[in-house]
This record gives C-alpha cells, structure tokens and sequence, in this order.
C-alpha cells in the first residue's frame, strides 16, 4: 500500500496518515532528496537560476509537503504513537538541513549566480533569495573548520530535541493536571456559559460535576470570574507551574535543565559563528540593527508606560481595598479584580459582548472584512476535503475573476491533545514551478472554548482579536504574489516585521463599520447595542500600560536572557527574569511561579531573542492602520496599496523599503502611544 505521505496528492490525506507512514516517508525524500542534490552539483555549465535555485525549491517543497502535515497533527492531534514517530525524525532533518547549509559546493553555487553579470536583470524575488542563501549558508556554518562543522551540526540537532521536548512537557503537564468539582458552588460569580463548559468537560471525561483543566478558556473563566479566592490561587497555581520543580507536579515534567541547555547551546553556535551572544546572532535576520537598538528600544517604551501603569495598579488596589474587601491584592486576585473595575467603571464584562460573537459568525464576518478591504471572495468548500477532526472546516479564497489565490484549513477549539495556544503554519507554500503556480495552502489554529449544549461557540471579544490576528498572518502567507518560495508570503520577511500583518487585521474588531457586518445576539440578531459599543469603546484602553508593561517583562526576559547569558554563570533563568521585571514589571507574581518554564515562543518557537518582536511590529501596524483612520476604515485605496506593497511581496524586497511604498514615509511610534492610551 502506498505511504500517504507520499502518494501525489492536492491536499493531505489526514485520515489516512498513521504514526507507521512518518518515518518511512521522511526517510524516503531525505534520500531522494541527497541523491537529486548529488546529481544536480554535477553540472559543469554556468549556474541560473533554472538550473539551480528552481530545483532546490522543488526539493524543498517536497520535503514540506511531507513534514507540515505530520507537525500538525503533532500539534493537534498528540498521542505517544505519533509523537515518537515526530521526535523520530527530528535529528535526521536537522542533521539534511545543516547538511544543506554547510556544502561548499553548493554555497559556491549560489555565489556563482550571484556573480553574473546578468544578476541584476532577475526579478526582485530571485535576486533576494540569492542573496539571502548566502547569507543563511554563512549563518549555517559554510566557513567554519571542519571541527566546528561538526560541533555546529551536533548543536543544531540538539536544539531541534529539545524544543520538542520542551513543548511536550508543557503540554503534558497542561493535560495531567484537572480540578472535580461535585456541585457548582464554588463557581459562583462565573457565567452561566462557563459553568455549563465545566459541565460538559465532566462528561465528557465521564464524570458528574465540573471539570476545570488548564487549556486557556477554562484557566482565564477561573481567573476572570470565580469569586472563590482559593479556587482562583489553584489555578493559578497549576497554571503558572506548569513543566517546572513547582506547584502540584513538582519536577515531573521540569523544563529547568532544558532551558539551560538550550540557553548553553545558543549561546555556544553564536560563538562558533562570530557573534559575542545569540540576540546578536537573532538580530541578523531581523529589522533591528543592534542589541542596543533593541535594548534602547523596549526601554524607551517601559519607561513610557510605567508611570500609567503604577497608577493603574494603585486604582486598583485602591478599588479593591475599598469594593471588594481585599487589603492585600495577590497575583491570582488581579485579573478577577480588574474585572470587577471594569464592570464598575463602564458597566461591561468579556461577558457581556460574547453574546453577539458566535464563533461561525465571527468567522464569516471576518471573512466579509477581508473581501472589503482586498476584493477577493472567501468560500467554504465541504464534501471532498479530508480532515482530521470534525471539527475543521476548509477554506478557499478566489480573486474576482474567480482565480484560486489561497486555501485554509481553521480548526477553532480547545480539546486534549491539542497544544495551547493560537497560531498559523503552512502546509504549502506559493512558488512558481516552472509549470505553473503552485497555490498556498494555509492551517489557521485556535483554542476556545467549544459549542456547550444547544448553545454556539461564542467569543470574548478578546478572541475575536485572536481570530483576526492569526488571519493576518494567514493573508500574508496566502495573498503573496511572489513567484519565488523562499521569500513568497511569511518567508524571507524579518522576524520583527512578521506581527506587521496580524496586528493591523486586530484593528477592525474596534470599528463599527466593521463590526455590523458580524457582531449580532447569537438568539435576536441584533446588532451590538450604540450603548453597549460607546462603553467598549470607552474601556478600549482600560489598564493598557499594565498589559504593555507585560509585554516588555516578557521581552526583555527574552532578549536579556540571550544577550547576557555568561557561561560562566550559566542561564540564571529565574535572576534575569527578576531583572526584566525590575525594569518592566508593576505586577510581581510569588517566587514559586514558573512562567518561563511554559515560555514555549522562546524556548520551542521561532521567538528566541525576538519576542520583543510583537512590539517592533506593532510600532508598524499602528502606524499603517493610522492612514486607514485618515482614508476611511475600508478605504479602497489604503487596502489597495496595503495588498500590493506588505501582502503581496512578501520578503521579496526589504521591508522598510515596501512600508515607505504603501505609507509614503517611515513608520512613528506615535499611532501606537495613541491607540494604547499612552500618548501625552
């Protein structure tokens, strides 16, 4: 019987993938791959393009096609059988892709293409994947001695295990940990949605009661709504010890010896590479041209906020001495109290939108949005696209000529064996394949909370955010017209410019234009009420500073942690994360909570030395939404010009040089003090 993997197939056959068909089939192209790439190094002509990047790409995409379905139902599906099969193959990729990058051969290749004197007659895509081939082959260890070839590639397989086993500890501990409860008495203050979510956990594990989990829509209800004060430091508890020597499974799943070697570990290919550390080594493929541009940045920012911020918390404290009868606010009490501070200050809760954002038409109004702001058109395909849950549902974006642009995969809620987390990966990428265009293929990723009982799925407005912020990333890897697959879509854009797209899709969940074509009452249909929509508008900016502040803990954590690491010292995890929160942090969690032992962006994503990231891009997205506040929401012209110089290039052409195209000037941080309350 043909393997799965390898059969030629449009889209992936999910329901016939089984953990037996991953290696078989990973091994298979690795070696075709080897051996294609052993015969093409045997041309003796000049080196093009055609003859040279045009086959790699294939070759890559092969590879691709095989491996994105597999990580995906890693992500989405985990069970023991396929996680061994994954982890499997995980030193044998790492082991072809540093291969790749450090043969001569080909690295002399790519220089021989560079150097013709026809280079400059390439389109602006090819010219850029060239270039950026040699940049990655030097970043991969093309010039290091033989002995340190050999080290680099050790420290390259080493860090792909344990990254994997980073996540899987984390989301073993997510899943091990549950709180029964016989009646729904110590619930009170929770929504009625809530408790009937709890409700329907507990059957569905087979019990009467209430089940709590830690997958995010159960921990942020508890922490949000719950009244009992013990039941919220619980969670929290659980919660903020996941993966760690803390909380209620102490060391069985600890991250603590990974994140030192990992940290140990960066910091070792750094060196081999020439860099001092491994944020200098990040920062070569991103916007920011310095640690200090960095540093100096998130600084600037944190010491912007920080006096909002105090005030902030001291409102609170105030609000809950006074309301709520506590003298002392404890980490697990302040996001529950800030609740209660909004519902006193502008009479509005999460609650009180989630009615008119059912999940379905949320999505569908998002898709509305998109065909405004794009002219393109969005359709459900059913009937012939295999899935892996019953969940999924797939996606097909077409120009108005009816020209296939994209397709996407959304697989919207929360269930065991999921990782946490919301997020977008490819499953194909665009690429012109000297035959055609090969269309990309999207999985768009979310974890709330499921349809309970004859109810909907319905969305805080928070998720909302999400929806669209992941779609903006999805626009941005389906809506490239790049020809090339390196730079096509997400690909060859630096990796503080990347949020760029997924930001700037969140400002639309603010604006009532956009809204009314989605916010509805899940049971009358009808709209957000004008009052309802002022007092959501009014508390846009409730406690900004304080979840800024946040944000830069977590970041300079990040890039701190990676720019000073000495190891001498070792990681000093804990002591650099208590600095980051001396400079950044107005609310201080208890010396027991493990937050960077669950950090997965940094220690098992792309975000290491770049979570500042999120904020770099969103100096850009706020910036870029300023022109559509001047135009007008859906400004023909604004969404035009967004579409062809940010979604379609992709990382064609250099970044700034594309935003100064659609903007007409270098971006300012000045929308974005504004839009988060903060500007004087």
């Amino acid at each position: 019987m043909t393997n799965p993997l390898l059969a030629p197939a449009d889209l992936p056959r999910f329901s016939a993938i089984h953990p037996e068909h991953v290696e078989p089939a990973v091994d298979r192209v690795l070696a075709d791959n080897r051996a294609e790439l052993e015969t093409l190094l045997q041309h003796e002509g000049p080196w093009t393009w055609d003859n040279l990047v045009q086959p790699l790409e294939a070759m890559d995409d092969r590879l691709t096609r095989v491996w994105a379905p597999v990580s995906h139902l890693n992500a989405v599906m985990n069970d023991d059988a396929l996680r061994e099969a994954y982890n499997a193959c995980l030193p044998k990729l790492s082991e072809y892709a540093t291969e790749m990058g450090q043969n001569e051969a080909l690295f002399r290749a790519f220089q021989a293409v560079r150097g013709r004197g026809d280079f400059a007659d390439l389109l602006a895509d090819r010219r850029r994947t060239v270039d950026n081939a040699l940049r990655d082959f030097r970043l991969g260890g093309v010039d290091l001695p033989a002995e340190d070839k050999q080290r680099f590639r050790e420290i390259a397989s080493r860090l792909s295990e344990l990254g994997a086993r980073f996540q899987e500890n984390v989301l073993d501990a997510t899943n091990a940990w549950s709180k029964h409860l016989d009646s729904a008495e110590r619930l009170a203050g929770m929504p009625e949605s809530t408790v009937a979510m709890l409700r329907q956990a507990a059957e569905q594990h087979g019990d009467s009661g209430y089940r709590i989990g830690l997958d995010f829509p159960s921990v942020f209800a508890v922490l949000s709504h719950c009244a009992d004060r013990e039941l919220r430091r619980e969670v929290y508890e659980a919660f903020g010890t996941r993966a760690s020597d803390q909380g209620p499974h102490a060391g069985r799943w600890d991250n603590s010896e990974i994140m030192e070697e990992i940290l140990a570990l960066r910091h070792e290919e750094a060196r081999l590479l020439g860099y001092n550390n491994y944020a200098e080594l990040s920062l070569a493929t991103k916007m920011a041209d310095s640690t200090d541009a960095v540093m100096g940045f998130l600084s600037d920012l944190a010491e912007r906020a920080r006096p909002v911020a105090e005030r902030e918390l001291e409102e609170l404290q105030a609000f809950a001495r006074e309301h709520l009868g506590l003298d002392e606010l404890h980490p697990w009490d302040v996001t529950w109290a800030s609740e209660q501070l909004r519902q006193s200050r502008y009479a509005l809760s999460q609650e009180d939108l989630r009615p008119y954002f059912p999940a379905q038409r949320v999505i569908d109004g998002l898709f509305r949005v998109v065909e405004r702001l794009y002219g393109v058109r969005i359709t459900e395909r059913t009937g012939d696209v295999d899935t892996w849950h019953t969940d999924v549902q797939f996606f097909e974006i077409r120009d108005p000529d009816g020209a296939l642009r994209g397709r996407f995969y959304t697989d919207l809620y929360a269930r065991s064996n999921k990782r946490s987390g919301a997020w977008m990966a490819e499953c194909k990428v665009r690429r012109d394949t000297g035959e055609g265009v090969q269309t990309p293929v999207a999985f768009l990723t979310c974890n709330f909370a499921p349809p309970v009982e004859d109810k909907p799925a319905l969305l805080t407005h928070t998720e909302v955010e999400t929806l669209f912020h992941e779609f903006g990333h999805g626009l941005h890897h389906m809506l490239t017209r790049v020809g090339a697959a390196s730079v096509a879509g997400i690909h060859g854009v630096p990796w503080d410019a990347v949020e760029l797209p997924s930001q700037f899709m969140e400002n639309w969940c603010w604006e009532r234009e956009a809204l009314d074509l989605f916010a509805a009452h899940y049971r009358t249909g009808e709209p957000i009420p004008d009052d309802l929509f002022r007092r959501m508008q009014a508390a846009r900016n409730f406690q900004s500073a304080m979840a800024m502040m946040r944000q830069l803990e977590f970041s300079l954590f990040d890039f701190r942690l990676h720019l000073e690491y000495d190891p001498q010292q070792g990681a000093r995890v804990l002591e650099t994360l208590e600095a980051a929160r001396e400079q950044a942090a107005v609310v201080r969690p208890p010396a027991w909570h493990r937050f960077p032992h669950g950090f997965a962006h940094i220690f098992a994503g792309g975000y290491a030395a770049g979570y500042y990231s999120y904020k770099w891009a969103e100096v850009l997205s706020a910036d870029a939404y300023a022109r559509f506040e001047d135009e007008g929401v859906f400004s023909p012209e604004a969404g035009r010009d967004f579409l062809v110089n940010i979604l379609e290039k992709g990382g064609s052409e250099d970044l700034m040089t594309l935003y100064k195209a659609f903007r007409g000037r270098e971006p300012s941080v000045d929308a974005l003090l504004r839009h988060s309350g903060l500007a004087a």
